[in-house]
């Protein structure tokens, strides 16, 4: 088992597209179907395995590209320590007074390692200042515990 990091900072606009942040269905739209429907399956289809932004289920950044990851690491304690030296990095233009508390922001991390080690994901998100957000992820590898039939996009 390994951990992979992701970051993604943008308008909060386009976060907010969630149409591009949920993997396609699996079945195509039905024949007969209006065409604003399958031009947008279609869109969905290309767009999602290649877009930056973060999907909904945080396993799915296994199917980005490769180079969206951030860091790899064999050990829980590595990867805590990089969302920490991340929230640290931006604290300063959190939007909300309360999320840039270092007391609380070390707490959080403290609390991350022993998720890892479980097998499970972390996903965290920040509004920035000008709407913007932050989106910080370490996805388990090898397998993923919630969706296991996931490949890892560097080994």
């Amino acid at each position: 088992m390994h951990h992979h990091g992701y970051l993604w900072t943008g308008p909060k606009q386009r976060f907010d597209n969630e149409a591009l942040r949920r993997p396609p269905h699996p079945d195509p739209p039905p024949a007969g179907s209006k065409a604003e429907l399958i031009q947008r399956y279609r869109e969905v289809t290309a767009e999602f395995p290649t877009s930056d932004l973060p999907p909904l289920e945080t396993a799915y950044w296994l199917v980005k590209p490769r180079a969206l990851v951030r860091g790899t690491w064999d050990e829980a304690k590595e990867a805590t320590a990089w969302i920490g030296e991340r929230l640290a990095q931006y604290a300063p233009r959190f939007a909300s007074e309360s999320d840039r508390d270092a007391a609380r922001l070390a707490s959080m991390v403290n609390s991350l390692a022993t998720r890892l080690d479980s097998g499970a994901d972390v996903s965290l998100g920040f509004y920035l200042e000008r709407p913007s957000y932050l989106s910080l992820a370490v996805v388990t590898c090898s397998p993923n515990r919630s969706n296991p039939e996931l490949t890892c996009p560097v080994r």
